[in-house]
């Protein structure tokens, strides 16, 4: 019609048509508006940060957590679960710096870019023991208490198992993922000792292991007269499912079985930042499947393993201290990619570091470190890379330990390797070896079936082509760290975390 009448010369709308289009134009107008506005006080909801508050002591569940006391309408959450289960993308959870009977559990949570979910411990600990109830447990014998339901218990949690004796960890000999000794009789067992005893098969299809923790103590006293825990909980952080855009800061976990810090399932941007995890059953921090984690500012001290990360998972570390560990102290076996910088370890486990990649061409497993001091406190030691690994060292300062690759690469450039006794270094036929500006101290090096010393160290350098700017040299000691190093060459002692 508007086209006709163009062409016949009329109006294109005739007075009445424009006062009935004005009016609609105004309605969509004033809807569009409308519509504005609720979306813009939708998103301005949404972008506000929230600070959501638990306090075991003071706080209830049906609260809104909006308050660290009770403030009006607003008080804090009593359990970790409930403020978590309040939080959403850019808040943050305080929890009250106290200890916690209870594990921070996230499963299938994201925030969103620039905006995670933050679970601030504010240095609150999260204890998974629990003291025992001598209700539960008949006496069989004097002294020797049984309990047959004390938690479900399969191999794994067994091969991890420890009691607290007054607060001291108790493995029997035991650890995870190093050597272990057999578990006593009942009948062997000593005044503060346990073990568990095998009774039956498990069921079909179940990996439950049927049987009873023994207790020995003084026949003259009562269960109650000691302090004695179990861990009952399996870990103190744990992610499962799908994560994302999570950050966890100031904050311990101690006395679980399994792992302080415990990643499973997918997980991306998941950050960690200044953390503990102290007398772990197994370790303090563990990535799995297909996660990637950031981890800067941890402590890991008396767990089987400090960190351990497997299958897909990847990891950045940076500042972290492990020291007292029983397995082993950095181990990193699948196929990605691991960084540890600015580190410290004081090695006493049964394994110092171990990387192992997986058999397929492209499940390389790759570990890079950087400005990292490893010292072995107690006898020697080795790092070991294994085929289908690379390891990338420089600025690192390896004190009593040998190094061992059977396979894979290995790059070492601005590096001390030295020790009492000297340690060595042992590189297998198949192992692509780089290394330059170096400092050894050694017993020998060897390459394949070719053996090395302080004398035939030049032979090496023309034989091999690398180290052509390292030296061989005696290494100097002072206060249990190399001397007389020159400048830039092993880590840098001032950017590392003290005890």
């Amino acid at each position: 019609f508007a086209a006709l009448r163009f062409i016949s010369g009329e109006p294109l709308l005739p007075a009445c048509e424009v006062a009935v289009v004005g009016r609609i134009l105004g309605r969509m107008f004033r809807a569009f508006r409308n519509l504005l506005l609720t979306v813009g006080l939708l998103l301005s909801i949404s972008l506000v940060a929230r600070d959501i508050h638990v306090d075991p002591a003071t706080g209830n569940d049906s609260a809104n957590g909006l308050a660290a006391t009770v403030s009006g309408a607003n008080a804090p959450v009593k359990t970790i679960a409930r403020g978590l289960k309040l939080a959403g993308p850019g808040d943050t959870v305080h929890l009250a710096p106290v200890i916690y009977k209870e594990s921070a559990v996230f499963h299938d949570r994201a925030g969103a870019p620039g905006r995670p979910i933050v679970l601030d411990g504010h240095g609150a600990t999260l204890d998974g023991s629990e003291p025992l109830n001598p209700a539960d447990w008949a006496e069989v014998s004097p002294g020797l208490y049984r309990n047959d339901r004390l938690l479900r218990t399969d191999a794994a949690i067994i091969g991890r198992w420890y009691f607290l004796f007054d607060g001291k960890m108790n493995h029997m000999g035991r650890t995870s993922k190093g050597p272990s000794q057999p578990l006593k009789k009942p009948a062997e067992l000593a005044p503060g000792e346990w073990t568990f005893v095998k009774e039956g098969n498990p069921p079909t299809g179940s990996k439950t292991t049927p049987g009873a923790f023994y207790i020995r103590i003084d026949p003259t006293k009562k269960l109650a007269d000691y302090r004695i825990a179990a861990p009952l909980r399996s870990s103190g952080v744990a992610l499962s499912g799908r994560c994302e855009h999570l950050l966890v800061r100031n904050l311990t976990c101690t006395h679980v079985y399994n792992d302080g810090f415990n990643i499973h399932g997918w997980s991306r941007d998941a950050v960690f930042e200044n953390i503990r995890a102290i007398d772990c059953g197994d370790d303090g921090f563990s990535a799995h499947g297909e996660c990637e984690v950031r981890v800067d500012g941890f402590v890991s001290t008396g767990n089987s393993t400090g960190i351990c990360n497997v299958n897909n998972s990847a990891s950045r570390n940076r500042r972290v201290f492990i020291r007292d560990c029983l397995g082993f102290d950095f181990y990193m076996l699948g196929s990605n990619r691991h960084t540890l910088e600015d580190s410290v370890i004081e090695s006493s486990s049964a394994r110092t570091l171990m990387v192992v990649g997986q058999p397929g061409p492209n499940d390389v497993c790759t570990v890079k470190l950087d400005n990292v001091l490893i010292r072995r406190v107690t006898g020697t030691n080795e790092i070991r890379v294994a085929a289908n690994s690379v390891f990338e060292g420089r600025r690192l300062t390896l004190l009593g330990l040998s190094l061992q690759a059977t396979g894979g690469r290995v790059t070492l450039r601005e590096s001390v390797v030295a020790g009492t006794p000297p340690p060595e270094i042992t590189l297998w036929k198949d192992v692509q070896w780089q290394a330059d500006q170096n400092v050894y101290d050694l017993r020998f090096l060897r390459r394949d079936k070719m053996f090395y010393g302080a004398k035939t160290f030049p032979d090496y350098q023309r034989a091999t082509g690398q180290d052509g700017n390292s030296v061989w040299a005696t290494v100097e000691w002072a206060n249990g760290r190399p001397s007389h190093i020159p400048a830039g060459i092993g880590a840098d002692m001032a950017r590392l975390p003290q005890r």
